[in-house]
């Protein structure tokens, strides 16, 4: 990873839209700060399309997709994205989610982790989930630590289910998907782009592994400082790297992008 100080206005000027977690990538320590909502703003007022691509469920994303300064949302790690068009929210699906009854085996791995991993506990936005099962085990305490998450990961492995890690979830799905195969679905029908020929154009921002997808797929990818905390558990780190934790090193990030359109 090199410092973001290092991302030359030559390729700033290039991006034309950023991809981003949201989970400690625009958020610290759980909290949207004002400096980084402003940011979305002021990206957008500069051209810069923003889209979170999260782990965050579907309730949230329409909430998202609604009221923040952004052109979309890719949310439950892939499954899902909503976007605003001529003022109707669209909602788009991914082909290859879960089939009913695959979603209901998520129940029976749902019940061994609880069983298997004392303290884990199923996260609290759950109910606004519509295709995974998000395993909490440092949103809210006791935090479980990293080897627990593996652990649990590894358990709905086991169960034939994908799994991630992200900062505060393990989450977990039937269907065969991504965060990266949706945001190229995504692209081609919000704006007409084959993601292949135009990646150049995009930035990716994250902080977790379950941002490796992305990080390997776009050039120029940003994580936020606490990515090294997860590190030496990666394959695929992104190119460049902030100074600062969470949602003030999105701000760092953005402070280039907007400093090279001055």
């Amino acid at each position: 990873m090199e410092s973001l100080l290092k991302l030359t206005p030559e390729i700033a000027l290039g991006i034309k839209r950023v991809f981003t977690d949201i989970d400690d990538t625009l958020t610290t320590e759980g909290k949207l700060i004002g400096e980084a909502y402003q940011a979305l703003w002021k990206l957008k007022e500069a051209g810069v399309g923003v889209v979170p691509v999260t782990g965050r469920p579907a309730g949230w994303c329409d909430l998202i997709a609604r009221q923040w300064p952004v052109e979309g949302i890719v949310g439950e790690n892939g499954a899902l994205a909503y976007y605003e068009k001529d003022g109707n929210l669209i909602r788009y699906y991914h082909p290859d989610v879960a089939k009913e009854d695959e979603q209901k085996k998520l129940a029976q791995v749902r019940d061994v982790i609880l069983r298997e991993v004392p303290g884990s506990r199923v996260s609290k936005d759950q109910f606004a989930r519509l295709y995974d099962l998000a395993i909490d085990f440092c949103e809210e305490s006791p935090d479980l630590g990293l080897e627990e998450a593996m652990r649990i990961a590894e358990i709905f492995r086991r169960m034939g289910a994908h799994a991630k890690i992200s900062s505060i979830h393990v989450n977990g799905w039937f269907g065969n998907y991504d965060k990266l195969s949706m945001v190229k679905l995504f692209t081609n029908k919000r704006w007409g782009l084959n993601l292949d020929s135009h990646r150049y154009e995009f930035l990716f921002c994250g902080d977790s592994p379950n941002d490796e997808p992305m990080f390997s797929y776009f050039p120029y990818s940003c994580g936020v400082a606490n990515i090294c905390d997860f590190q030496d558990t990666m394959t695929s780190l992104p190119a460049y790297t902030s100074s600062l934790r969470g949602g003030h090193g999105f701000v760092e990030l953005a402070d280039v992008l907007l400093d090279a359109r001055k």
